[in-house]
């Protein structure tokens, strides 16, 4: 009698579980391209060009799925996906570089001590060419003022005269394309302050601007709660 009874127990059991287990399963509903209502225990097939709805035993919605993609669909989907994923690493870069050069000029005189102080060392660099091609000047006269007693036969003259002639064109074409170098130098650099200052204007307009707040409650509002 006691071995009847439990094998009634667990035949219960068993019935009870696949009972649990079949209201626990998703139902799949979907209309296809002909209008029908299709309900089906999985993904339903018919519907993969459509979205489909997983439903819980209970009616709830469990979640909605999309039509499958073609190849196509998903290499585009792929492509938007890291033009969004782009987007989103040029922004943050844009954020990081935004706050690092309000840590660097928080103000105006700031970036415009960093500017003076750039443009003096190239200014100091030119002028040492500047005195340089003086110098080479002054030595040219010197080699020219030699050269006069071979003016009749420029060929006699000697080969050192004539070498220090040559180093001497040499080192003022040096001298030339390097004041020149740094002529460029000089706008690229005020250039580039200039471009700071727009974005820099704008990040101060910024975070100087006041902070909106919500509005203060009125005394009969107040009173209502």
């Amino acid at each position: 009698m006691v071995s009847n009874g439990v094998a009634v127990v667990s035949w219960l059991t068993a019935t009870l579980l696949l009972c649990g287990g079949a209201m626990a399963q998703s139902i799949y509903t979907c209309v296809d391209s002909k209008g029908r209502k299709i309900t089906a225990d999985r993904q339903i097939p018919e519907c993969s060009d459509r979205v489909q709805h997983e439903v819980s035993a209970g009616g709830v919605v469990k979640r909605v799925l999309g039509p499958t993609l073609t190849d196509h669909e998903l290499a585009a989907e792929e492509e938007k996906s890291k033009l969004q994923h782009a987007a989103r690493l040029r922004e943050s870069e844009e954020k990081r570089r935004n706050r690092a050069l309000l840590l660097r000029y928080p103000n105006l005189a700031a970036h415009d001590k960093e500017r003076a102080l750039a443009v003096a060392q190239i200014d100091a660099l030119s002028d040492m060419a500047q005195a340089r091609a003086k110098e080479l000047a002054t030595q040219r006269s010197g080699i020219n003022t030699d050269f006069e007693f071979y003016q009749k036969d420029p060929s006699k003259a000697p080969a050192a005269l004539v070498r220090r002639r040559d180093e001497n064109d040499a080192n003022m074409a040096e001298q030339k394309r390097y004041i020149a170098e740094q002529m460029l130098e000089k706008q690229r650099v005020n250039a580039r302050f200039d471009g700071e200052l727009v974005k820099l204007k704008q990040l101060w307009d910024a975070a100087s601007a006041p902070v909106a707040r919500p509005p203060a409650a009125s005394p009969r509002d107040a009173a209502r709660h």
